[in-house]
């Protein structure tokens, strides 16, 4: 009998959520009990350029009302890190000024984020030694306990400014490896007001969320991080024409997934009027053929769904929500149901749940379209 074979992921490959589980965790930790800081692991998170490293650990530490400082390592030089030495003329010794930078308040908590650890020189590397794994820096400067250190850096294999880390360093931390995953990044995008446009294509077309193969590194190319500016880039020009519009995508997210996302805007350019479909019972519903212009629709749809200006324009919203997706078919229904539960905000998730829940169109809904609901959720 052929003896099975184990399969190990040396990469330790993550989704967003669980990174952001495992940073709250530690985080936690460490506010229920400062001891915990020296006993407990710094994080390395490996990835690549734009895939929101930083991004992630910053908003973790806004959600937990904690300070955020963020150490560009591939810019500064040892003396940053250990201090200048300045001469103590009256005792003919040299004393050393610690860097601003680094938290001094005792009684202060956060999160010390030293990104791109991976485009680091050796000289830099031996003068953080002492501060990832002590947590001080000699005799003159103490990290204080209520504070987590994080790095991350970008992957050698994407040709980003990234080296091997030296063993030494790369010892100290508990390493990860964050993957672009378009389910989690379109429920980040819901919480962060990214533009429907953007939310639905990254829908229809996953595999552009990010995007290297056949791509020209050198210039703009799809990562969440362009797709992200893309988005404010839409809110800022909404009246410039389509060749000025066209030129600022292609220069974010390169011109491949620049011309299928143009494309796909221009569709849900046609959906200005779902709002007053959804606020007018006595508006003819047409669900168009294509995936495209359905992806449009659905996407604008629950963009609108929870920005009502009072609770009256709410109640019509989530009426129009229901008449809307009783037409669609099944898998963009259950789509459409499971981005309306989560809402438009981590706070606000599980009430807009409820409303869904108590509406009475609910179950109706749900005698429809409950066994794809049931595959996309297990899915």
């Amino acid at each position: 009998m052929e003896k099975k074979k184990t399969i190990i992921d040396i990469h330790n490959t993550i989704s967003i959520v669980d990174l952001e589980s495992i940073i709250k965790t530690q985080m936690q930790a460490i506010l229920d009990d400062p001891e915990t800081s020296s006993k407990l692991p710094p994080i390395c998170i490996h990835g690549s350029p734009g895939i929101g490293k930083s991004k992630l650990v910053e908003t973790v530490a806004k959600e937990m009302g904690v300070n955020f400082i963020p150490v560009m390592l591939s810019q500064i030089e040892p003396c940053d890190i250990k201090g200048l030495p300045v001469p103590n003329r009256e005792e003919h010794v040299m004393e050393w000024y610690v860097n601003g930078t680094w938290p001094r308040d005792p009684d202060s908590s956060g999160i010390l984020f030293l990104d791109e650890i991976t485009a680091i020189d050796k000289s830099i590397a031996v003068a953080a030694y002492e501060l990832i794994l002590e947590r001080k820096l000699g005799n003159l400067y103490r990290l204080p306990k209520r504070w987590l250190i994080v790095s991350a850096g970008n992957l050698v294999t994407d040709r980003a400014v990234a080296a091997a880390m030296p063993s030494a360093l790369a010892n100290r931390f508990m390493h990860f490896q964050l993957e672009a995953n378009a389910e989690d990044w379109v429920k980040w995008a819901q919480f962060n007001n990214i533009h429907p446009s953007v939310i639905g294509f990254i829908n229809y077309k996953p595999e552009f969320l990010f995007h290297m193969e056949g791509e020209v590194l050198g210039r703009g190319f799809p990562t969440p991080r362009s797709w992200e500016r893309v988005s404010r880039m839409l809110e800022l020009c909404k009246n410039c024409s389509d060749t000025i519009l066209r030129k600022i995508i292609y220069g974010l997210v390169g011109n491949r997934a620049g011309v299928e996302f143009f494309e796909f805007h221009k569709v849900s350019r046609e959906f200005d009027n779902v709002l007053e479909i959804m606020t007018n019972q006595n508006k003819k519903i047409v669900i168009p053929e294509r995936s495209d212009m359905r992806y449009a629709l659905v996407s604008t749809m629950n963009y609108l769904l929870w920005r009502g200006k009072d609770e009256e324009d709410e109640n019509n919203r989530l009426s129009g929500f229901y008449r809307i997706s009783m037409e669609l078919p099944a898998d963009f229904a259950a789509m459409a149901m499971v981005s309306a539960m989560s809402g438009n905000s981590k706070e606000l998730s599980s009430d807009c749940a409820m409303k869904l829940y108590h509406h009475p169109m609910y179950k109706e809904w749900t005698e429809k379209y409950g066994k794809a609901l049931r595959r996309r959720i297990v899915i």
